[in-house]
């Protein structure tokens, strides 16, 4: 089973939006003060891995080949 090039695609950029939040939020963590902004942080990310992003292009009738959208 394969990702269109679509679907492919948001996989891309939401694992790159993980990355540089996960590593503000370690920077974040070092400084007690900033320990509050980091637990926000955390929110967003998980918030972010539960978005469901639909598939917007229309599908063709004669489809061959197993896609996840």
């Amino acid at each position: 089973m394969s990702f269109c090039e679509h679907c492919q695609g948001q996989r891309f950029d939401r694992a790159q939006v993980l990355r540089e939040l996960r590593d503000i939020q370690r920077r974040l963590r070092s400084s007690p003060a900033s320990r509050a902004a980091a637990q926000a942080i955390g929110v967003a990310i998980d918030t972010i891995r539960r978005l469901e992003i639909p598939h917007l292009e229309p599908e063709e009738d004669d489809v061959t080949g197993q896609s996840v959208h």
